[in-house]
Parts: C-alpha cells; structure tokens; sequence
C-alpha cells in the first residue's frame, strides 16, 4: 500500500500524519510551530525532522504540503506569508524537501488544501463552483472550479482577507483574533483568558456585550461573503476554521446577513455550509492535490 505524509504548517501548530492511497489517515499528530520565535527556518527544521523520522516506519511515496501564506503551487514556493510566520517569504519549499529526501513533494496554500477536501470527501462534494472560506487568525478564501484551484494570474486569486469593506480590511474586522480581542476589552478579561469558546458561551449565557460581538462580526461575514458571491456566484459557500464548531449559533446568524447583501435570486441559489473535515481539511486536501498533480 502507498502511503504519503502530509502536512498542514499554520501560524500555530504544525499538524502532520501518514496517509494511504484510499485517502484514509493512518496517523496523525500536531507539534508547535514557534512561527514568531523561530520564522520560517524553524518551519523547515521541524519539517525535515519529521519526514525523517516517518521515513524510517514507512514507504512515503510523497510529501504533500498545505501551508499557511499566498503559494506559488507550480514551484511550492512561498510568495507571500504575513508577518505572524517571519522570514517565510521565499522558501521553495518544494525544492529543499525534494532535494533532500528524493521525493516528490506538492505544495499548496492552505484554504485551497481546505476547499479540495470539501470538493472530494466533504460538504462541496461534486460542486460546479464552491467558495471556501475560513475564519480563524485572519481570514482565508479559495474558489474551486470543477475541483481545480482558481489561483489568478499571479498565484493572488481570492485572498478575499484583504477585502476593503467599511473600517477596514475584511480580516481586520471578522476574524476570530478580533472577536476574541473586542470580548476581552469589553469584558476587561486579559487575552490570554479569552477564547472564542468562552465568548459564545457567554453569549449563548445571554451576556448582551458578546451577543453584540458576534452579531456584529456576523453582519460583517456576510456582507464579505456576499462581495464574494457576486464575483464568483458560487454553488455552495463552505465555511471552516475553529470558530465553526459554533455553527448552531452562528451559523444562522451569517446565513441571515448574507440574505441581507444578497439579491434575492443569487442568495437562493447558493448554499452556506459548515466544513466537514475539520481538523483534517489541510492534510487531507494536501494529498488530493499531490493526487491531481501525479495522476491528473
């Protein structure tokens, strides 16, 4: 049996594991990433790391990457990474770790992996044009197009963070760090007590401040969602990060907004849904485009 070692390299943990050829994971497991202390160097040492220790339990046929930063997938280089991963602009990644280990590797932006693994085994499955978008320490988009990335002209195709929407960049105004940080300013609870899991709980509690945050940040999803909408006309709009596990709550709170900016006969045609894959989305897409690439 074929297996191949994944990744999923974000801001905050690296997640890696052994996957087989049917797409099922054999194991998994996650370390720090260190972005800030250690930029993208560090990223590349813990990475070998790894490989070298998997190669010595399995036969890898391939490395497949999903990585946080704007990818240049042809040459699985990074373009462009924010400054919470310092020093990772630049990295051909792809060429270090097929020099060093004489494997193939594939490199991807990691909500383009997210949106491949919704297309094959998830809530897009079989959509003609699904929107990926996914909220977490910022906010990331991808735009698959009978399960091929659209990735524009320069490899910049749907960073829809950068949106200018009213106050600011999208990212700047709907990402869970900003819920988080607002709840802990008006809560006078210090950042490091706050989490979004205890901000919906106060507000799911009936504490008025955090219902106004998460209404309000809501409201902003779906006016950003919307300017998306009306660019690509999406079939189905999958939307994953942590802040997802709350989609009971939320979920409806997006969908109402997003029927606000919406033209009606646009928004009845297009389906909001919550991922599938969870966790998994990065590493799981990683291989499929490491599939799409070897086997067409």
């Amino acid at each position: 049996m074929d297996t191949y070692l994944c990744f999923d390299i974000g801001g905050t943990f690296i997640k890696y594991g052994v996957i087989s050829e049917n797409g099922t994971f054999l194991t998994t497991d996650k370390l720090p990433t260190e972005a800030t202390q250690y930029g993208g160097a560090g990223i590349l040492r813990k990475v070998n790391s790894i490989v070298e220790e998997y190669l010595r339990d399995y036969h890898l046929k391939g490395i497949c990457i999903s990585t946080a930063g704007m990818v240049d997938s042809e040459k699985g280089k990074i373009l462009y990474s924010a400054p919470l991963i310092p020093d990772y602009t630049g990295t051909p990644i792809k060429e270090i770790l097929e020099k060093k280990f004489c494997l193939p590797c594939e490199v991807e932006n990691d909500v383009n992996c997210a949106a491949l693994a919704e297309y094959y085994a998830g809530a897009a499955k079989g959509s003609s044009i699904s929107l990926c978008i996914t909220v977490g320490t910022g906010i990331g988009g991808a735009v698959l197009i009978n399960g091929q990335i659209f990735h524009g002209f320069c490899g910049g195709g749907c960073e829809i963070g950068y949106l200018h929407l009213p106050g600011g960049e999208f990212q700047n105004l709907a990402s869970t760090s900003v819920m988080v940080r607002r709840a802990s300013t008006c809560k006078k609870v210090p950042i490091e007590l706050m989490n979004g899991v205890s901000l919906f709980d106060m507000a799911k509690r009936g504490d008025v401040d955090c219902i106004h945050i998460v209404d309000e940040v809501a409201d902003i999803l779906g006016m950003g969602i919307a300017n998306a909408c009306y660019i690509v006309n999406p079939e189905i709009v999958v939307l994953g990060g942590g802040i997802m596990a709350e989609w009971e709550y939320f979920g409806t709170r997006i969908q109402n907004s997003l029927n606000r900016y919406l033209l009606p006969y646009i928004a009845n045609n297009t389906k909001l849904v919550c991922v599938e894959n969870g966790n998994y989305a990065g590493m799981l897409g990683a291989f499929y485009f490491f599939m799409q690439k070897y086997l067409g």
